[in-house]
């Protein structure tokens, strides 16, 4: 569809990366990155696409001394363009650790020797945390944005968890399918009323793709299972902690998202969560909910440039 939107169009490229055909959007070209400038690598969060960062990136290349400097976003497994060139994942299960050692193996790849720059929303800001623990010498500077965390499990869930992971596997899931791009365009706002029009058609033609009269959602409808994993705070925390980069942390003034868990996660959960953080910036971005870098790219590349530097 056309490019109505975007003022600089991406490259897009897929990487062989651990039997996986990811595929990465482009704007600039890694190789030019230097010490002063380089590479910021974005993911996005879940249901979501690598797309989903170009109104943030048109923002960003307006800022003094970002016209050209490398950024790239990752599809990740089983979204976007890595799903329509990889296929569901064979075992229809989706792990964190996965997330992790496809972007340790990504950063191999596009910034070999020299730290970047990690920019990770929602399940991608949870990704990004963790990575950023386990690896601390490869990231120079971490951006969470609204990547809360997930609700305190206990040992005794561990049962029941594991038992509705294997009911999900043998129960067919599917997602809705649409009569038209405007149709994808129209759920994508229902999802977030501050995405302009405009905006949400140029999203859809790169969330969901036609095939047989209909648009699909490009996403493994297996994300939709239950996973077989608590959510273990301690170890969390503990990853936290390591964390070396200097941090953003980023939330929408209007966010909604701790609303999806009644009650099990609350927003001073999460700060409670960034406190152990060694060194730590936390800003609230007015006049956005937790699409933030739809709702105010502008001021949000604003405050990145000035973080990022």
């Amino acid at each position: 569809m056309a490019d109505h939107v975007s003022r600089h169009p991406f490259r897009a490229e897929r990487l062989a990366v651990r039997g996986q055909q990811l595929q990465v959007l482009h704007w600039g070209d890694p190789a030019e990155a230097t010490d002063a400038a380089p590479l910021t690598v974005m993911v996005h969060g879940w249901m979501d696409v690598a797309a989903s960062y170009q109104f943030l990136v048109d923002a960003l290349r307006a800022q003094p001394g970002w016209g050209t400097r490398p950024l790239l976003a990752l599809d990740w497994r089983g979204f976007g363009g890595s799903y329509l060139a990889s296929g569901p994942a064979p075992d229809g299960d989706y792990a964190y650790v996965d997330y992790l050692a496809d972007l340790d193996a990504l950063l191999d790849r596009v910034s070999p020797g020299r730290p970047g720059n990690l920019i990770g929303h929602s399940m991608g800001g949870n990704v990004v945390m963790l990575y950023a623990g386990a690896r601390p010498g490869r990231i120079r500077r971490l951006v969470n944005l609204e990547g809360v965390g997930l609700p305190v499990t206990a040992p005794e869930e561990a049962p029941r968890r594991l038992a509705a992971w294997l009911d999900g596997l043998k129960a067919p899931v599917a997602l809705k399918d649409y009569d038209s791009v405007a149709a994808v365009a129209a759920r994508l706002r229902q999802n977030n009323p501050r995405l302009t029009s405009e905006r949400a058609q140029w999203l859809a033609g790169h969330w969901a793709h036609e095939a047989g009269g209909r648009w699909h959602i490009n996403a493994d409808p297996a994300h939709k299972r239950p996973g077989p994993h608590l959510y273990r705070l301690e170890e969390v925390l503990a990853t936290w902690r390591a964390i070396t980069a200097p941090t953003l942390v980023v939330e929408g003034a209007e966010t909604a998202v701790y609303q999806f868990f009644n009650g099990r996660h609350t927003r001073d959960d999460f700060l409670q969560r960034v406190a152990v953080l060694k060194n730590a910036t936390h800003r609230v971005l007015p006049d956005a909910g937790h699409m933030l870098h739809h709702d105010q790219p502008e001021q949000l590349a604003a405050w990145l440039a000035e973080f990022l530097g």
